[in-house]
């Protein structure tokens, strides 16, 4: 299995530290982002390859990155060099995957989140179900369910509908940026694209995917620590407790 780790953002709102860095490479304790997360999910040893997808501007810091790890980690330049000129996360994902002909199934992540539980429980989670999946969370505020993809789902945990920001959000589940794609639905992207599925939020292909075949939603265990601006990154400096396996 391959994991896809979107990082070709440009995190204006975390200006200056992000101005010529790239988030998921900034520290949260003594790891970088995209150690707290790439060392967890190694530890289940179903991935072979993690590969950045990167914009132009950052690609550097990234191959820097990568050339330090143990795991092979494949960085891919997509090109762009703005904020304005920027693919889109649904976008930079099928480039990826056709850049280095990839195939089978796909672990795709934001790299510019931390997590205090292991990524390792999603992964057998959708192992188990044998289908694509996705992890939700109960989110109570309104003003933050109008920023976010929100899913309604059925007893089974199977996706019944998902909406990315919503005008009238129609539940309270919110979809974070972590997605397990099987190879057959990874398959559908292009399909997905060509027939109007956003691109620029990740889960806008999951939206598209939840109509036509069935896909499952993982309860969150534990909390996600989202790195948004200055001042939300310095509370996770302060609160993030590491990674409970």
């Amino acid at each position: 299995m391959k994991c896809l780790i979107l990082a070709a953002g440009y995190a204006t709102r975390l200006y200056p530290l992000t101005e010529n860095f790239p988030k998921p490479l900034l520290k949260v304790g003594d790891k970088t982002i995209l150690d707290w997360l790439v060392d967890d999910i190694d530890g289940a040893g179903l991935v072979d390859e993690y590969v950045v997808i990167s914009n132009h501007k950052f690609a550097k810091h990234f191959q820097e990155w990568a050339a330090a790890k143990s795991q092979k980690v494949t960085v891919v330049d997509d090109g762009t060099s703005t904020n304005e000129t920027r693919l889109g996360a649904v976008c930079d994902i099928k480039y990826a995957i056709d850049e280095l002909n990839l195939t089978g199934d796909f672990l795709v992540i934001a790299g510019d989140n931390v997590l205090d539980f292991s990524l390792q429980r999603f992964v057998r989670y959708a192992n188990d179900k044998g289908t694509s999946c996705v992890m939700r969370y109960f989110e109570p505020s309104e003003a933050k369910l109008h920023k976010c993809g929100v899913l309604e789902i059925d007893e089974t945990d199977r996706i019944v509908n998902m909406e990315e920001k919503p005008a009238e959000p129609k539940s309270h589940w919110c979809c974070p940026p972590f997605y397990y794609y099987t190879a057959e639905d990874a398959a559908r992207i292009p399909a997905a694209i060509a027939n109007g599925c956003g691109t620029d939020a990740p889960g806008s292909f999951i939206a598209w995917l939840c109509r036509i075949t069935t896909v499952h939603a993982m309860e969150m265990p534990g909390q996600r620590y989202d790195i948004g601006n200055l001042e939300s990154y310095k509370q996770v400096q302060s609160d993030y407790p590491g990674i409970v396996k």
